[in-house]
């Protein structure tokens, strides 16, 4: 008996010293908990800064000095505007929303993370005050606790009042006065249903939503946000529908003075840097962080020095009139310039990111790739001649044909009919897979004629390609960020480089030597600026897309020239304007760096050549047109019929119709042994062997 009493008061002063651990831990978070007290002056904090590889300071972020409004003083509109889209319990719950909270809490207990959120607009002021931005299950405890006792001491409508003047709605804009000034150069009490309804739906995602980047969001949320206050009965749907018809009229001259002197390319670092590191624009402006980036801003100014000038020249001045251009540094996959068009302030739709646009000529990449990869060689000879298949009869530029050529001829002087046959011969399905591998993820279309670029790919894409040619057939994922530091020096962001080999070191040597016979001989000799470079041109039906892609051994970089509505440029191809400021820019970069040519094993581009036999190029290829031309009437005699084409792998004869594209392409050098490190990369490229 006493042998059990002795057990029982072991297990209660057990009991009791874990309920007195608890009970000191309790009280230990709750006192580490931030007092509710001086709520009304908080200010945003430090000035944040982005950075160029250079060591330049190419955007700076700070809060827009505003002036807090009262509660009396807000327009109704704007009140229910952001109750209906962000807390339409607001005035009922006690600081959380249990309904919201619970169906949050099933979502993230599935995914094993915090992956939705139920924040009431109490929560989110708790968070703007008080707590970081980070998905942590602890803050999200703390938030709610704070919450609550937010809810018992302070009033509903001054809650609202403090949440209106202290949440972020981008462009630098803390609280609602900030943001009429802003976009609208208003005072908030003069704000119509519109413009309550645009500024009510920022508070989500800021960054994304704001109208100076993209208006075609920023009108699709000011949608949601009148839906919601119509189901809340704020509004008529007469009131409704007047307001999603009212135009945007934003106030670009009283958009803030910050530092921005890479817009294009810091829109494509701030989503990079939400992506990987989840961190938002909005927890840059209040946190005094420095960002340091891969943009060379010598180069960047270069660029836009070269487009303006030459665009300018050719009298390319409508704003629809576009242009952009994009360099990687092909060994490490930074970003060291970006533009993604001529004037931000006009425009910032990003042609480098989302313009999708038929490539034309360039495409010819993947075609020639493939047929090298499966046995073909520079030397192997094709029929330049007309040809059909199917219902398609492709054409050379001006109805010309050569005759027998080889294929590095072919390429360089971009032979459409023979690409028409290396992609029947070698298969559409093969050079899909060839695109897959180098990058491209925009959706081909299963017919042949995408071997003459009729399918649309984006400017980014089809750089980043090239330059896996450039870097002896390894593929390095582009980035814009190298890290993020906080204000005290402690690095919360660090990059890392991913590449993968993708094609042999034979492939690429071939590819690399018949791509600088384009530059050489070919349509693209007006890129030529004295050093190794190798490229293609494109250029779309009627003129509508003009393209130049090429590298040297240190970067890789595409120009693309073009309308914005899809109409005719003034015949400009390939082979020109974008050819000419690829040249001028590419000699810019690189005219105080060391002379590097490509070191890959030797490819005789021409076994009738003697090695090291200097050719006169020039007269070489007048020598071919004057061929050409001699041969022409003979040539249509012998069009080629290819009536019973059959692909292995399903071809479509009703081209330009979609078709199902393998969603996952199995990579044949899976096997290989790892690369080096990066570092050594560049230092081993000439022991390659095959």
């Amino acid at each position: 008996m006493d042998k059990h009493r002795g057990y029982c008061l072991i297990v209660l002063l057990v009991v009791f010293a874990v309920f007195l651990a608890g009970t000191a831990s309790v009280y230990v978070y709750f006192k580490n908990l931030p007092p509710i007290t001086k709520l009304e002056n908080y200010q945003p904090t430090l000035t944040s800064q982005i950075m160029s590889q250079d060591k330049v300071v190419i955007k700076t972020f700070g809060a827009y000095k505003y002036k807090k409004v009262k509660i009396e003083d807000i327009p109704d509109d704007l009140k229910n505007a952001i109750v209906a889209i962000e807390d339409k319990n607001f005035y009922s719950h006690k600081g959380f929303d249990p309904v919201a909270l619970f169906r949050s809490v099933i979502k993230n207990l599935k995914a094993r993370k915090l992956v939705q959120g139920a924040s009431t607009i109490t929560q989110q002021l708790a968070r703007i005050l008080f707590l970081s931005t980070e998905k942590t299950f602890d803050r999200k405890i703390k938030e709610l606790i704070i919450a609550y006792r937010m809810e018992k001491s302070i009033p509903k409508d001054k809650i609202l009042q403090m949440y209106l003047n202290n949440v972020y709605l981008g462009e630098g804009a803390y609280g609602i006065s900030a943001a009429a000034a802003i976009y609208f150069d208003k005072k908030v009490q003069d704000l119509n249903l519109a413009e309550c309804a645009l500024i009510a739906g920022l508070p989500q995602a800021p960054s994304a939503y704001t109208p100076y980047r993209n208006m075609h969001l920023a009108l699709k949320r000011r949608k949601m946000v009148l839906r919601r206050m119509l189901a809340e009965k704020f509004i008529t749907q007469e009131q409704a529908d007047q307001a999603n018809a009212e135009e945007v009229k934003l106030d670009y001259k009283n958009r803030p003075n910050s530092l921005n002197k890479a817009p294009y390319f810091i829109n494509y670092a701030l989503k990079e840097l939400n992506q990987n590191a989840g961190i938002k624009e909005e927890e840059l402006v209040q946190g005094g962080y420095k960002v340091y980036t891969t943009l060379n801003y010598k180069y960047q100014k270069n660029a836009t020095e070269t487009i303006t000038k030459n665009i300018n020249k050719w009298r390319f001045k409508e704003p629809w009139q576009q242009a952009a251009l994009v360099t990687f540094d092909v060994i490490t996959g930074k970003i060291v310039a970006y533009i993604g068009g001529k004037d931000y302030s006009i425009s910032q739709f990003d042609r480098v990111t989302q313009a999708i646009r038929p490539p034309g000529s360039s495409f010819k990449l993947f075609v020639y790739a493939t047929a090298l990869e499966n046995g073909a060689t520079p030397q192997s000879i094709y029929s330049d001649a007309p040809i059909r298949i199917a219902k398609w009869k492709p054409h050379n530029y001006g109805d010309r044909y050569r005759g027998d050529l080889p294929l590095y001829k072919a390429l360089a002087y971009s032979s459409n009919v023979i690409a028409a046959r290396l992609i029947t011969q070698y298969g559409i399905s093969r050079t899909i897979r060839t695109t897959r591998k180098l990058g491209i993820t925009t959706p081909l279309q299963k017919d042949p004629t995408i071997a003459l670029g009729s399918n649309g790919v984006n400017l980014f894409e089809l750089t980043s390609a090239y330059s896996v040619f450039a870097n002896g057939g390894i593929k390095v994922q582009p980035y814009a960020v190298e890290r993020v530091e906080t204000s005290e020096g402690k690095i919360i962001y660090q990059a890392e480089t991913k590449f993968k080999r993708v094609f042999s070191p034979k492939v690429v040597a071939s590819m690399v030597d018949m791509l600088t016979q384009v530059i050489k001989i070919g349509t693209g000799r007006a890129a030529n600026f004295g050093r190794p470079a190798a490229g293609k041109t494109g250029t779309t039906d009627s003129y509508r897309d003009a393209w130049f892609m090429g590298f040297t051994p240190e970067y890789a970089t595409g120009v693309w020239i073009g309308n914005d509505n899809n109409t005719p440029t003034k015949k400009i191809t390939g082979g020109g304007l974008p050819a000419i400021i690829w040249r001028e820019y590419m000699k810019k970069i690189t005219k105080d760096r060391p002379f590097v040519d490509f070191i890959y094993p030797e490819i005789i581009i021409d076994p009738t050549l003697k090695q090291n036999e200097k050719v006169n190029f020039e007269a070489l290829i007048d020598e071919e047109y004057a061929r050409m031309e001699e041969s022409s009437n003979i040539f249509e005699q012998q069009e080629v019929e290819i009536d019973d084409f059959n692909d292995s792998n399903n071809f479509n004869h009703n081209f330009g119709r979609n078709t199902d594209i393998e969603k996952e392409i199995e990579d044949d050098f899976e096997a290989m042994p790892p690369l080096p490190p990066i570092d050594e990369i560049r230092r081993k490229r000439n022991n390659f062997s095959y």
